[in-house]
């Protein structure tokens, strides 16, 4: 009975997404044009679609809690995707699932923004939707955290403006659940995913458009560069979004713990347990460690 619910856990996102296509489809146009001899046939679809919705929700809300141990594995040490000081978003050193959510095995990602010493970040609540290249961490090299094969590589997707206020923001949260509609490209937008020999895959999102410079197919060695930062995708502004998982496709893969080799932490992470938890990677890790939510992280280059 547990593989059977875990199986239907990891397709949880295609049966919601199906579910959701069926019923837009019935209320923006079927609704008015069906002919009534197959109008039956389609309340039956329908109501299969209401089911589908409802027993991903249940999925999504009961499984984590239930069978916890199921969805977790060993902290896997990985090169930093970046170089340079970057401050952390989004971090699983501070929650779990780190973005609210383990859909797109993005459990235990995290997203990073470039910030030298000394600079100032464009201000939020000013301008609606910046343009992405006022950004720094914009177009900042990306780098591959682990070795293995390419077996995800795209960029065609335009980079579009930040959502720099609370009105732009709020576009973004509804823009983000159409994107969901779309399929996983235009929420990850720009990306790359690696596999490696231990079975994880590495990949990085909302890459620059036209920055990629890997094909699939392609071996990597962790460190070389294989795209720049962009505002691809279901993203708010220009950030490196990180994540292992145990499975190419984003539909069904599993969020992996990970943390990043040769990185130095600086101050304290936000939240009630961020600081501790950062604090503890670096302690008994001395090797490895990851950011909290609000934390700097400083990674060396190469």
């Amino acid at each position: 009975m547990r593989a059977v619910v875990l199986a239907l856990y990891r397709i949880r996102g295609l049966l919601f997404a199906a579910a959701a296509a069926v019923l837009l489809v019935n209320v923006i146009v079927l609704q008015f044009t069906l002919p009534r001899s197959a109008s039956r046939s389609w309340a039956i679809i329908v109501g299969a679609a209401i089911l589908a919705m409802i027993l991903s929700m249940v999925l999504s809300s009961l499984v984590p809690k239930r069978i916890p141990e199921a969805l977790r594995s060993p902290s896997t040490v990985v090169r930093s995707p970046v170089a340079g000081r970057w401050f952390a978003l989004n971090s699983p050193a501070t929650q779990v699932p780190s973005h609210g959510t383990r859909a797109f095995g993005q459990a235990y990602a995290i997203d990073l923004i470039h910030e030298p010493a000394g600079s100032t970040p464009p201000p939020f609540g000013e301008t609606a939707m910046r343009a992405p290249d006022e950004y720094s961490t914009f177009g900042q090299p990306v780098y591959a955290m682990i070795n293995g094969t390419v077996v995800r590589a795209s960029d065609w997707r335009r980079d579009h403006r930040a959502r720099s206020n609370t009105l732009a923001f709020w576009y973004l949260t509804i823009e983000g659940m159409l994107r969901q509609l779309g399929g996983t490209g235009l929420v990850v937008g720009n990306h790359v995913t690696i596999r490696g020999a231990d079975g994880a895959y590495a990949a990085v999102a909302h890459l620059k458009q036209g920055s990629v410079e890997v094909s699939v197919g392609d071996r990597v060695t962790a460190g070389m560069t294989i795209g720049a930062c962009g505002n691809s995708g279901n993203s708010s502004e220009p950030h490196v979004h990180a994540q292992l998982m145990d499975r190419a496709s984003f539909w069904t893969a599993q969020g992996v713990p990970m943390e990043f080799a040769g990185v130095t932490l600086e101050g304290q992470a936000s939240g009630e347990n961020g600081a501790g938890a950062a604090d503890r990677l670096a302690t008994e890790l001395p090797d490895s460690a990851l950011p909290g939510t609000g934390q700097y992280m400083v990674a060396a280059p190469g």
